[in-house]
């Protein structure tokens, strides 16, 4: 096997061109398989996904034929389509914020604590290992009951939390907390340990306070991790469809359904792949949108703060 060698400086613009193009040659055939999956599991698949979008694809049969725009037409028009969009919304609200912030209070509180700290870390990341149909079995059989559920009995009430349009929302929410706040807790643990300490010293040194420490070392340093952190929140929550479908079907009143789960209804029950496939790409623009904004909003903040 040949050896590709970075030439010398002395070497002419030619022998540096060849030598350029050997290392080209070796970078592609290491990511060449990867962008064989790539294009056939990713860029093929979204390029389809458009294209049936502008299209009356009806998996019950009929004529399938260009119809350009119409279902994106009809989306917009939908009241439906508008009120599962505003349901994601709420939920990644309602959501991310006590995420990321309870990740990193979870974090920094078994960061500082010494004692059996495999235990704390093994607690908190725990229930993120598990299936969502797990999760939404434990809740629906021993938290949500209303005649034995856990949280009525040490709360002493009798609600329909799950049943009632005006608690549902933030019941779901609640269980989603519980069950993915081990990764936001993980992503900060490993950036705080990745502190160095002599930083903490230093400010000692010179009198700083557990505050001063906290508000002018540690959460400057944590920037980048919050921005990762928040991006990836924000994707999931306004991909949410697991916890929401096995738990309440997107009920009461369509009160906590989805955008997700209204294209897999249209889809699959309704038959309407072309409609459900230009609702998908809605959210997916929504989801690009979001994303550029937080980094172009975090990007700017560290500019401010450089």
């Amino acid at each position: 096997m040949t050896t590709t060698v970075a030439a010398p400086a002395t070497a002419t613009p030619a022998a540096k061109a060849k030598v350029r193009r050997g290392w080209t040659q070796h970078g592609l055939l290491f990511v060449g398989p990867f962008l064989l999956i790539y294009l056939a599991f990713l860029v093929w698949p979204t390029i389809l996904g458009f294209q049936m979008s502008l299209s009356s694809v009806n998996i019950a049969g009929g004529n399938n034929h260009f119809i350009g725009f119409d279902n994106y037409a009809e989306a917009f028009a939908d009241p439906r389509m508008w009120r599962s969009l505003w349901n994601t919304l709420v939920f990644t609200v309602l959501s991310t914020i006590p995420l990321v912030l309870l990740g990193l209070v979870l974090a920094l509180l078994v960061h500082n604590v010494r004692f059996v700290q495999w235990l704390w870390r093994l607690s908190f990341f725990g229930p993120f290992l598990l299936p969502s149909a797990v999760i939404a079995i434990l809740w629906l059989q021993m938290i949500y009951p209303p005649d034995y559920g856990l949280l009525n009995g040490t709360l002493g009430t009798d609600l329909l939390w799950l049943g009632d349009p005006s608690t549902a929302m933030w019941s779901v929410v609640l269980t989603t907390v519980w069950w993915t706040v081990g990764f936001n807790f993980l992503l900060y643990l490993a950036a705080l340990q990745s502190i160095p300490a002599h930083l903490y010293e230093a400010a000692a040194i010179d009198g700083a306070s557990s505050w001063d420490k906290l508000r002018s070392i540690t959460l400057p340093l944590l920037r980048r991790t919050t921005v990762l952190i928040v991006v990836l929140q924000l994707v999931a929550s306004l991909k949410v469809f697991d916890q929401i479908y096995l738990m309440t079907g997107g009920g009461p009143q369509d009160a906590t359904r989805p955008i997700i789960e209204y294209a897999y209804d249209v889809g699959f029950t309704g038959y309407r792949i072309g409609y459900a496939s230009a609702v998908s790409y809605i959210l997916f623009v929504l989801i690009v949108i979001v994303s550029l904004a937080q980094l172009r909003l975090f990007r700017k903040r560290e500019e401010v703060a450089s």
